[in-house]
């Protein structure tokens, strides 16, 4: 409590700032098979995430060389996000492309 200059007694509300945590982040991870074209992987990675060609074939021969590439890493919910939206154009486009979501 502190008193005003005309008297009068306010109370002053302080807040005990909480440490905030950064959200956990995930790797959105495209998975080689036997059926995707290389061209379709490019073109996922141009639109949905965001890439440009050069860093899309980069991603996509990681893809077609390792077994698995990373398309980004981000927050749980826009990763889901991007996994559904690889996996319905996949079906569109009917090809058999597995994405995936992995804790960084």
């Amino acid at each position: 409590m502190c008193k005003t200059d005309s008297g009068h007694k306010e109370e002053i509300l302080t807040k005990d700032k909480k440490n905030l945590q950064e959200p956990p982040l995930y790797k959105v991870l495209l998975h080689n098979d036997d059926y995707t074209t290389m061209e379709f992987v490019v073109m996922v990675l141009e639109t949905i995430f965001g890439k440009d060609t050069s860093e899309a074939t980069t991603i996509m021969l990681n893809v077609h060389h390792q077994g698995m590439g990373v398309a980004g890493i981000y927050s749980r919910e826009i990763g889901e996000t991007k996994v559904s939206e690889v996996h319905q154009a996949a079906r569109k486009n009917q090809f058999p492309l597995k994405c995936s979501l992995e804790k960084a």
